[in-house]
């Protein structure tokens, strides 16, 4: 339960709740994609011939995803990476959708630390994102894209 209580949005209560739904022996689950996808909170895209049609996760446990509902809702109010990213996702692709992105993040970080005894969590930082995609990165495959456009070879001069 003290693993899990470091998580950002896990409380006690929900800790002991998601003990009781899930067990603490994660080797019922090959990875933690098969804890997902048995949780039903696994990303569905039913598309076809470029059309996109409607897919839902699946009715799953109720009590899981209702407990996954108040941890996202938590984390989504703070300053962590799991808050950033539930509003990156939101602002792209709503609320509904982000909700179910992170309740997948929040349960591989759950099959991770159960299947690890000595493992704990650590927060990647409300900075994550923007300290992966530089200034440097953008600029290169802006050149990149411009080379294969006009088939010319492109350098910049300050």
């Amino acid at each position: 339960m003290e693993q899990l209580d470091e998580i950002t949005g896990v409380g006690p209560i929900s800790a002991q709740e998601l003990i009781a739904e899930l067990g603490v022996d994660m080797t019922r689950f090959a990875t933690a994609g098969h804890l997902v996808s048995w949780s039903k909170f696994a990303p569905i895209d039913r598309s076809s011939a470029g059309k996109r049609k409607g897919g839902s996760t699946g009715k799953g446990n109720p009590w899981l995803a209702a407990t996954l509902g108040e941890i996202v809702t938590a984390a989504a109010r703070t300053d962590t990476f799991l808050g950033e990213r539930y509003h990156r996702i939101a602002r792209r692709r709503g609320k509904r959708r982000a909700m179910a992105a992170i309740g997948n993040s929040v349960l591989t970080i759950v099959w991770n630390l159960l299947s690890d005894p000595d493992g704990c969590y650590q927060d990647l930082g409300p900075g994550y994102y923007a300290s992966r995609s530089s200034r440097q990165h953008r600029e290169r495959d802006l050149i990149r894209k411009l080379e294969r456009l006009t088939g010319k070879t492109v350098t910049l001069a300050v």
